[in-house]
């Protein structure tokens, strides 16, 4: 599972048997939120509370062209 990057101990990545659309997986303790990058959008969230939701939200808005770039590298796409 690659991960794209860590902030403020949440852990941006893949999967490495991920499928379209382009998305991303958060995770952190026992937490874990799936987002779907090309619209943003919440697919899952378990355990995060909002106050993190918008946290993680606002990272990956920020970051939204590295998340699509890195994924069509790792899956030749």
């Amino acid at each position: 599972m690659p991960t794209l990057f860590v902030f403020f101990g949440f852990r941006f990545l893949f999967y490495s048997n991920d499928h379209e659309p382009v998305h991303i997986h958060i995770v952190k303790d026992d937490c874990e939120a799936k987002y779907n990058v090309e619209p943003i959008q919440q697919v899952y969230n378990h355990g995060f509370k909002n106050r993190e939701i918008a946290l993680i939200e606002s990272i990956i808005e920020e970051n939204q062209d590295v998340i699509i770039d890195r994924w069509k590298s790792f899956f030749n796409k």
